[in-house]
């Protein structure tokens, strides 16, 4: 009788199959071969900590190998749920643990390992922190870390009583008017607007952050209407490109309207005086925005000549008086900044050394818009057309002031230079902030007889 050899059972996905090799898992539960094993940890293994556990793998096994190594072997604590949302398949080791992990869930420490973002920014290795938080320094102080840093620009607010009751004393004497009214931007905890109420000044405090507007409403009512409080933010105050517009952003008509405030003739003192600190971040765009708004009397300029007396970085201080003297910093914001106001150093409150980009002082500056900016040949229809000349002036910096002349306007350049009293062969970056003003106009007198090269561009650009 000849006995057959015995069938496969179903029952147990551990038999051997009729070829010799194993099957999808061996005879006990999650048992493999030892070359297998082998096989699948060739890569080298991977660390990775996932939602519940820890686990050492092969890239092989990420790539969809069967079945489960042995636990004695590889050391693997099995995990609760781990997400595949793309496949791993051909990526790099660094890629495949991402894919792995799923996205926005990891941040990848070192070679091969990971942690989760959870953890505490002083255990993490390796791994440089994306929203650095500044030493605050003596006097000043940026944004609390728990505001939400997605939704503004972190700003810099007066902590130090004794420097804002210097600052008060400097304003107070720099008062020539007998008019207290002073706009504070971002005034934060009030410290600074605190000594200012002390001064006998009447503070308007337009605050763009919603955590210190409890603070300064209870600081409203201990004074009798000395101090009104708005959710306005200055620096955002009329959008040149708006639509619908929300709070803090706001129009200079609405809030002037509101606060009664009524405008005056450009030739009379100030109506306005503004105090705040320029926004680190955007300091360069703000100067911009308000040189627009400056020249073309729009936003709080249509309100007469309003003074600001700012705190900004040396290094852009430097730039805003900056001359032919020293050319490396001499450019268009320069010369538009010294031709519209008197720029004139207030304080310098030095700031300790956090890092080579953040280490430097701070400057309260006043800007006061001259009187004499507007004259016939400049005025706030025409201002644009002094802006491009400035612009193509720096763009070639060391052309000649007679090679410019030919560039700018068809007319006779010789009569220009004799009318501005310049020599032709001068590089255009020696002359002077007034100097820049007077040869516009001149350039403007000529204008009946023959007009800009610019305004035949733009008709060439339109037909």
């Amino acid at each position: 009788m000849v006995r057959r050899p015995p069938r496969p059972s179903t029952r147990n996905p551990g038999a051997a199959r009729p070829d010799g090799s194993g099957s999808e898992g061996s005879g006990r539960k999650g048992d493999r071969s030892h070359a297998q094993c082998a096989a699948s940890s060739r890569a080298g293994p991977r660390r990775v900590v996932g939602t519940s556990g820890t686990w050492g793998v092969g890239v092989g096994a990420l790539h969809g190998a069967r079945g489960r190594c042995d636990a004695r072997r590889l050391r693997w604590r099995r995990p609760r749920r781990v997400r595949m949302s793309v496949p791993a398949a051909g990526l790099p080791p660094r890629l495949a643990l991402s894919a792995m992990a799923g996205a926005g869930r990891f941040c990848v420490l070192g070679p091969g390992a990971a942690r989760r973002t959870g953890v505490c920014p002083g255990h993490r290795r390796a791994l440089s922190d994306l929203h650095p938080q500044l030493v605050p320094t003596q006097g000043f102080k940026d944004s609390p870390s728990w505001f939400p840093r997605c939704r503004s620009e972190p700003r810099s607010y007066i902590t130090s009583p004794k420097l804002a009751t210097t600052l008060a004393h400097i304003l107070e004497n720099e008062r020539k008017t007998a008019d207290k009214l002073l706009l504070e931007c971002n005034p934060g905890p009030g410290i600074l607007t605190q000594a200012l109420l002390k001064s006998k000044a009447k503070v308007i405090a337009l605050e763009s952050n919603r955590t210190f507007l409890p603070h300064l409403q209870s600081l409203r009512k201990k004074v009798d209407g000395e101090l009104e409080v708005i959710y306005c933010d200055f620096f955002k105050m009329d959008p040149r490109n708006f639509g619908i517009v929300k709070p803090p952003i706001m129009i200079s008509e609405t809030l002037f309207q509101h606060l009664g405030i009524a405008a005056v003739p450009w030739s009379e003192d100030t109506p306005l005086r503004i105090v705040g600190i320029f926004p680190a971040k955007n300091e360069k765009k703000i100067l911009w925005k308000l040189l627009y708004d400056l020249y073309s009397s729009t936003s709080v300029y249509s309100y007469g000549r309003v003074q600001l007396n700012m705190f900004i970085t040396e290094r852009e201080y430097e730039k805003l008086v900056a001359s032919p003297e020293t050319p490396h910093l001499y450019q268009v914001l320069s010369v538009l900044w010294q031709v519209a106001c008197k720029i004139k150093l207030l304080h310098v409150k030095p700031l300790e050394q956090v890092n080579k980009r953040v280490g430097q002082n701070m400057c309260l500056i006043q800007l006061t818009p001259h009187q004499n900016l507007f004259t016939e040949n400049l005025t706030s229809i025409n201002y644009d057309v002094f802006f491009l000349m400035l612009k193509q002036c720096f763009m070639k910096r060391n052309f000649k002031l007679m090679d410019h002349l030919q560039l700018l306007s068809p007319v006779n350049a010789a009569a220009i230079l004799k009318q501005i009293g310049k020599d032709g062969d001068m590089k255009i970056t020696d002359l002077y902030p007034q100097d820049f003003k007077q040869l516009f106009e001149a350039i403007e007198y000529f204008r009946e007889s023959c007009r800009w090269l610019f305004d035949d561009c733009m008709e060439e650009m339109i037909m």
